[in-house]
């Protein structure tokens, strides 16, 4: 009996571990866009679909037929895994990385990985260096090479290939699209040229 109650208590551990997490991160992007929303839509209008995709992943997760427990990810497993892959996107990262991480032998990992994520660990970690390619375009005055390198793309011309793949369009033309305009040197002269109509 007392092995049955440690192994419930176990559990919801997990899943209490796993859904705060998941909190903490919605919470983070929402408090995003809502600060974002005034001056920067687009901005906020991307961390609402990612927001969104989290919330749809999780719930396809929890939808999907039981499997057994031994085959699954616990919740602290989830949680070293998604923190040890947002803290290495810089470098190579590899399945047998992310399964010692877990403490899982790497022969039905990416299977457990993928009813975990949604998907498997090479997809999910392209679609974070992404994520972190696009959060960085928006905040960040670097070069795309340099972003690319610095979220683990081999150079440039792999984030354009799969960022063209994922969005549709070149990362330059995305980052344009999002750029805040500048107060243009006409409407900067015009508010020089006045300065008594200013102080009336």
């Amino acid at each position: 009996m007392d092995g049955l109650q440690r192994a419930d208590q176990d559990g919801w551990a997990s899943a209490d571990l796993q859904f705060g997490y998941l909190a903490v991160s919605l919470a983070q992007l929402l408090e995003t866009a809502k600060r974002e929303l005034e001056h920067d839509r687009e901005a906020a209008k991307a961390s609402l679909v990612t927001a969104s995709s989290i919330l749809q992943s999780e719930i396809e997760r929890r939808s999907r037929a039981k499997v057994p427990k031994s085959s699954a990810l616990a919740g602290w497993q989830i949680a070293r895994v998604r923190a040890f892959i947002e803290t290495n996107l810089h470098r190579t990262i590899h399945t047998r990385d992310i399964s010692a991480v877990a403490r899982r032998s790497r022969a039905h990992f990416a299977r457990s990985f993928k009813q975990a994520f949604g998907e498997p660990p090479h997809a999910y970690v392209v679609r974070m260096r992404l994520e972190k390619a696009c959060h960085l375009m928006i905040t960040s005055a670097a070069s795309l090479s340099e972003i690319a390198l610095s979220v683990g793309f081999s150079d440039q011309a792999h984030l354009c290939k799969l960022f063209k793949q994922a969005f549709a369009q070149s990362p330059s033309s995305w980052r344009r699209e999002r750029e805040t305009p500048l107060p243009s040197d006409s409407a900067k002269a015009k508010d020089e040229k006045h300065p008594d109509e200013r102080s009336a």
